[in-house]
């Protein structure tokens, strides 16, 4: 029996619920050559999202898609080899069309090839520069093999924030900017799993890639998207779940697609006939075990102003923590070192930050600290 539910991979296929007009608008970037820029809090399904877009788009023959990961690149380096060897793998079947079109498209870098020992690409690719200046050829290379094919090409980058937090990153990015909008025959898909750097990134005006396309915000899935998903899921496998529970698990995990799906999978692992409040109740005590190791790598690195702001928050006092009062109750030192604290935990991932509006980024955080925060008093 296959798992009704998934987490901590993309969800597809049947696991993939909702996204329809989301879905749609994408597809019709993707055919129609609009760059796309995806937001959205982190594992709420963009990379679910374009790969089920991809997988679509996979019978068009006039069109290729192309997905790369830059979560492991540091450098512009990195980035320059990790580009190359996916377009030349991705935009070719055979191995001998690889090493054509590297040496063909790429005379400033020689192709390698080695086996692997993973099942699912026995045989990669490397590139290996034999010119310093080789960052142009790499950047156009997309564009140099569409026209020769007769194709266009679509570039998906996930994890793109790993740009902004390079070394020299500013100038970089204005690199790829001055190349790639140039290009006819190729689009981009930006995105990843940092959502205040990919706004600033494409959202200011004093950074290279703003207006760069269509920026597409993912909002949260509605619940009564996930009622109809969860209740089928359950009811394909002999078990039952009610309407009041799904809304339940919904709310403790404030919609976060990721999160709602590993709950489910918990609550489902308990159940033999019904869903029961007291399963779903053991079943987030197992949520909060999980990711317990997690979260407490995340807090023991925070100060006494950091947490002591994480407090204030959980009181309600994000719109009022410039307030003197809220200062002074919750000991944050002055206006000045609350900003420094904000900005410090947003870095850190730990909080959104919305206009006037403050928010744990992490919905099951909040209910371990909630639990433990006596622990860092």
């Amino acid at each position: 029996m296959e798992a009704p539910f998934v987490y901590g991979i993309a969800a597809e296929q049947e696991y993939f619920t909702d996204r329809e007009q989301e879905t749609k608008r994408l597809l019709l970037n993707f055919e129609g050559g609009i760059n796309t820029i995806i937001i959205s809090p982190r594992r709420w399904g963009k990379t679910s999202l374009v790969n089920k877009v991809a997988q679509q788009m996979s019978g068009n023959t006039l069109v290729r898609v192309v997905r790369m990961d830059a979560f492991s690149v540091r450098t512009q380096e990195d980035f320059y080899r990790m580009f190359a060897t996916e377009i030349i793998r991705q935009t070719a079947t055979r191995i001998e069309e690889w090493i054509a079109n590297a040496k063909r498209f790429l005379s400033s870098l020689v192709p390698v090839v080695t086996m692997s020992t993973d099942p699912q690409n026995p045989v990669a690719l490397t590139l290996k520069s034999v010119s310093s200046d080789y960052g142009e050829d790499v950047l156009n290379l997309p564009e140099r093999i569409a026209k020769e094919k007769g194709i266009r090409i679509v570039v998906c980058i996930d994890e793109f924030q790993q740009i902004g937090e390079m070394g020299n990153s500013l100038t970089f990015q204005k690199r790829l900017r001055s190349v790639w909008q140039h290009q006819h025959s190729v689009s981009y898909c930006l995105y990843g799993s940092k959502r205040h750097l990919l706004t600033n990134m494409f959202g200011l005006r004093s950074y290279p890639f703003y207006k760069f396309g269509d920026v597409l915000f993912l909002e949260r899935i509605p619940v009564d998207c996930w009622q109809e998903y969860i209740q089928t899921r359950f009811e394909q496998t002999g078990r039952h779940i009610t309407p009041q529970l799904v809304s339940d698990i919904y709310d403790y995990t404030d919609g976060n697609s990721s999160y709602i799906q590993q709950l489910c999978w918990l609550v489902w692992t308990r159940t033999e006939g019904e869903a029961s409040e007291e399963i779903l109740t053991d079943a987030k005590r197992d949520l909060l075990q999980q990711n317990h190791a997690l979260f407490m790598e995340q807090i023991s690195s925070l100060t006494s102003y950091q947490i002591r702001f994480l407090r204030a928050i959980m009181a309600g006092k994000a719109r009022e923590i410039n307030r003197k009062e809220t200062i002074e109750e919750f000991e944050l030192g002055s206006s000045a070192n609350v900003a420094v604290v904000k900005k410090s935990l947003q870095k850190k991932e730990l909080i959104d930050i919305e206009g006037k509006d403050i928010r744990f980024a992490d919905p099951v955080f909040v209910h371990w600290i909630k639990r433990n925060i006596s622990m860092f008093v």
